[in-house]
């Protein structure tokens, strides 16, 4: 239950966060369902891959790489699903963070 309860906040959050960002587009609450779920399974196989890549750059970057991968897992969620689109890079990365924020709050009240 505690997985179904976690998508369904993280689709919640991703339209908040698409309805404040302007370069962000989601279709509807049932796209933002299934971008909460590809999400999940890029976060669990793909995130762990790249970051095992880039520990060089993340150490000297002091961690802040992990942002560029978080950016780049949005823009292959964007490639993957037909009604979300991101306007680029830079609202990728953005648009992980206001996600990040979002959900922490959202976490926190329920």
């Amino acid at each position: 239950m505690g997985f179904i309860l976690k998508l369904l906040l993280t689709g919640a959050a991703a339209m908040i966060a698409a309805y404040i960002l302007p370069g962000v587009q989601i279709d509807g609450f049932m796209t933002a369902l299934i971008l909460a779920l590809v999400l999940a399974v890029l976060n669990a196989i793909v995130r762990p891959i790249l970051v095992l890549l880039t520990i060089p750059v993340t150490i000297l970057t002091l961690g802040l790489f992990l942002l560029v991968i978080n950016a780049l897992i949005i823009l292959m969620a964007d490639w993957l699903i037909a009604g979300f689109d991101v306007g680029g890079f830079l609202w990728a990365l953005i648009f992980s963070l206001v996600l990040s924020v979002i959900t922490a709050i959202l976490d926190m009240i329920f």
